[in-house]
């Protein structure tokens, strides 16, 4: 007892203190913040309140706890932590031994990855009888099945609510007509969603998520369609999977109602618009005007976009967007970012007049207040950077753009937002300009930009251009660096990249480093692109300072490639170039046992070697002193029949102590030789 009363005693003394510190900091730091701000107050809220009370302007209040969000611990923890070059991808890490090597690689194993996860949320979904049991503590609802089915049977307002939420269109359209046929009126609300969800999808079901494709004759036939389509080029008539039928659902229910309102005329006309109906989408605006309604953002936007559409020349096309603009304004409807993008992304279209009004449009967003995102700098870019146009004179846009955007993180706020680091990338690229896409690189690693770079494949296009710019603009010595820090943790680099990075070699005269950019090449899975083989073989042949037997090692495993590849099918084809260079690889190292073996190749193939070859390869049989390997020459030369063979026959019997064996074995080809000719 008499110990549990000094404890009592002890903890309340420790309690007093710890108040009295408490009261005195704050004492400190109210007498501090006042003598900083003297026209001001300042209140401490008490322990109990968690969020700041509502003050006035001139009050400042400064509470005592503050509410953390519940990742607010992880994202300080990652925060502590930089990319690791060294390490694979997030999603491989778990499974190091199907870490991804080649890009290839990296598609299937992330494809499969998904693939597995979403057929097993599909035979979750498909019977969710057999997983109700929860072993999650708390619970985790999206661990749980999800209901797919529908649970209300009969006929009723509910229930066609229910098919709308679950996104089941034909089901949704066939009940509403039954609701109709037994004389039961649906409200309005529930018939605008309807009418959302309808032209959304375009009148047609979506492509259920976790479903396994059943593959039929159908579906073989459309993808052989596509795989077509894919071959001869993509039209711009393929964009739209399915266009805008005359009369569909979406019209004919909203024919049925006898007082749509904005919100009807809003689905009908912003679903036009998606599928290619704009002159209709323009109709139908006009219905909305005579029915003395008020048009709302969303409308607004939708016909912008579509604006292009409905005319031809550039000046019709701009006018039609202010006409839109100014009825906004009259019927006091306020623009958003949205809204202002679409002005953007349709001023692409207006040639010249694009560039005249680009900028007046940026200074209208920020006179409301409305900050511009990726999409609208990658919009007002693409308005004066077209692909392929000469852009002289035209780099001062670009670094006006990089000084607005550089330093920010940004947030998705429109689907067009993944497309400005590879549109602001290829203008650097096009107009080398080297400073200018550091600083995009840089913005990228601000924040969470890095998920606006888009999917894999803009992933990939992005790196393709730096790493082509890198090439081009920097020393061997920066663009390795940056080289070994992004390859391959985020990027693999494709055969051009790296046709890219060997020309860079060249002119930089560092060739000591092909070995190594050859295993690179071939873990990176391009060791069996022939143009990119032949470039290497070329580069080869040409070194003199480089030590000969790693170049003669490099070869004699790239003639490795060109015998056979998997499943003994040959990979590549020679050619006279490619046997030709790494026979002087070969001779250079001094390996002409090696070298002796990849002449025969030509025979073997059908190719003919040059003069200057059969000259060098004699040179070096000369230092040796091998007449039997030097006579072997001449009937290589005379079995291609080529006009130079008494040539080499006069070489050997000037340089070479012959026997009369020998002799008559010469005699008798340089007879054979001026015959043939």
């Amino acid at each position: 007892m008499v110990f549990d009363h000094a404890l009592g005693v002890m903890a309340s003394s420790c309690s007093r203190a710890l108040r009295h510190h408490a009261c005195k900091s704050s004492r400190i730091l109210r007498i501090h913040l006042q003598n900083s701000w003297p026209n001001r107050s300042f209140a401490l809220n008490s322990a109990a309140d968690q969020q700041p009370a509502v003050s006035s302007l001139e009050e400042i209040v400064i509470p005592k706890k503050k509410t953390w969000s519940k990742e607010a611990v992880l994202q300080a923890l990652a925060s502590t932590v930089n990319r690791d070059p060294t390490a694979s991808d997030y999603r491989f890490q778990d499974d190091p031994y199907l870490a991804p090597k080649t890009a290839l690689e990296f598609k299937l194993f992330s494809l499969s990855q998904e693939a597995g996860r979403n057929a097993a949320k599909y035979f979750i979904n498909k019977y969710p009888n057999y997983f109700q049991k929860d072993y999650a503590h708390p619970h985790i609802p999206c661990l749980m099945p999800e209901t797919l089915e529908a649970q209300i049977e009969e006929a009723s307002e509910a229930a066609l609510a229910e098919r709308v939420q679950l996104r089941k269109v034909k089901a949704a359209v066939d009940l509403y007509d039954q609701l109709l046929q037994a004389g039961t009126t649906v409200s309005l609300d529930v018939t605008n969603e309807l009418l959302e969800l309808i032209c959304f999808y375009g009148d047609c079901d979506p492509a259920q998520e976790n479903v396994p494709e059943q593959r039929t004759e159908e579906t073989e036939d459309v993808q052989e369609e596509a795989q077509a389509k894919k071959a001869r080029g993509a039209k711009p008539s393929d964009a739209l999977r399915t266009p805008w039928k005359e009369n569909n659902n979406a019209e004919r229910i909203f024919a049925l109602l006898s007082e749509p309102n904005t919100r009807s005329y809003s689905a009908l006309i912003r679903g036009m618009v998606k599928y290619g109906a704009s002159s209709r989408a323009f109709s139908t605006y006009t219905d909305l005007l005579n029915s003395r309604l008020t048009a709302d953002v969303h409308i607004f936007t939708a016909l912008i976009a579509a604006a292009p559409d409905v005319q031809e020349k550039y000046n019709e096309k701009w006018d039609l967007i202010v006409d839109l603009l100014k009825q906004m304004a009259e019927q006091k409807v306020k623009p958003d970012l949205l809204t202002f993008n679409a002005v953007l992304k349709a001023l692409r279209r207006c040639g010249s007049v694009g560039k005249s009004q680009a900028f007046p449009v940026m200074r209208e967003m920020k006179a409301l207040n409305i900050d511009p995102c990726l999409a609208s700098y990658g919009h007002v870019l693409s308005i004066f950077y077209k692909a392929g146009a000469p852009v002289q004179g035209q780099k001062d846009i670009l670094q006006e753009v990089m000084y607005e955007v550089s330093g920010k993180s940004f947030t998705p706020q429109d689907p067009d937002d993944a497309q400005f680091f590879i549109t602001a990338m290829r203008i650097c690229l096009d107009t080398k300009d080297i400073e200018q896409a550091y600083r995009v690189h840089e913005l990228l690693g601000v924040g969470d930009n890095w998920r606006l770079v888009g999917d894999y494949v803009k992933q990939n296009i992005y790196y393709a251009r730096f790493f082509s710019l890198l090439c081009l603009m920097e020393s061997v010595d920066v663009m390795m660096k940056w080289y070994r820090d992004l390859v391959p943790s985020v990027y693999y680099p494709s055969s051009n990249v790296m046709t890219d990075l060997l020309r860079a070699l060249d002119t930089d005269n560092r060739l000591e480093l092909i070995p190594q950019i050859w295993k690179d090449i071939k873990t990176l899975g391009h060791g069996n692109r022939q143009k990119l083989v032949e470039d290497l073989l070329a580069l080869m042949a040409r070194e003199t300072h480089t030590p000969q037997d790693s170049l003669a090692d490099c070869a004699l495993d790239i003639r490795s490639l060109y015998s056979t590849g998997d499943r003994g099918k040959a990979l590549m084809s020679w050619t006279a170039g490619s046997l030709s260079d790494v026979i002087s690889v070969l001779l250079a190292a001094h390996r002409r046992a090696h070298a002796w073996e990849t002449l025969k190749l030509f025979k073997t193939h059908n190719r003919v070697p040059s003069v200057h070859l059969l000259n060098r390869f004699l040179t070096c049989v000369k230092d040796s002193g091998d007449v039997d390997e030097a006579v072997e020459l001449v009937k290589m030369s005379a079995g291609f029949c080529l006009p130079d063979t008494h040539t080499l026959i006069q070489r050997i019997q000037q340089e070479f102590e012959l026997s009369p064996q020998h002799r008559s074995i010469l005699s008798d080809l340089e007879i054979q030789s001026f015959s043939s000719d």
